[in-house]
């Protein structure tokens, strides 16, 4: 069998997540070279309603581009970890943004403080969507990091280069606290 693996990135407009999948799909197909397929929705509202991004990474031609039950679900608010937290595969991970996400539906969960973190360390709560992805790509290994960080150079805005690799940086830190037992 196909080696498949389905992320969705989850939250509000405006909080960078449909940029996240672009960059983590550009990393694994661009970059790792796997087939690689990455859909997005939002609400009718361009910022605060609800957004989401599906990427779908295989080592095999993908025939259906939609995550059907992801292996890992990153929720940067309350509302997308309630929404599709039951979506997840059994034994998935569910990765959330602590600063947001205070009711868990499952003890499982990896609680990490993407935003107020970006906002202490970096005094920018809008890379909060790069310190996600370093941390979620440092937990589950779906891309390297090397490719990761080259997708990432390749879609932030000239100027910001600098701020984006603290970001990923501060991301990856965090996850190796974790799963050092510190967070």
């Amino acid at each position: 069998m196909a080696y498949r693996y389905e992320l969705r990135l989850s939250g509000s407009g405006g909080q960078g997540l449909i940029l996240a999948g672009i960059i983590l799909a550009e990393a694994a197909g661009i970059y790792d070279g796997k087939y690689v397929c990455q859909t997005q929705s939002y609400g009718p509202e361009a910022r605060g309603g609800a957004s989401k991004s599906e990427v779908v990474i295989s080592d095999e031609e993908i025939d259906y581009p939609k995550a059907i039950k992801p292996d890992v679900l990153l929720a940067m608010n309350q509302k997308a970890c309630d929404t599709y937290f039951f979506d997840l595969k059994h034994g998935g991970m569910l990765i959330v943004d602590s600063t947001f996400v205070n009711q868990l539906p499952t003890t499982k969960a990896i609680r990490l403080p993407f935003t107020s973190a970006a906002r202490k360390e970096l005094k920018k709560e809008v890379v909060a969507n790069v310190v996600a992805l370093g941390a979620l790509v440092t937990l589950t290994g779906v891309v390297s990091l090397k490719s990761l960080e080259a997708a990432l150079m390749n879609r932030v805005p000239p100027g910001t280069e600098d701020l984006n690799r603290k970001a990923l940086e501060l991301g990856i830190q965090l996850a190796k606290s974790h799963l050092q037992g510190g967070l």
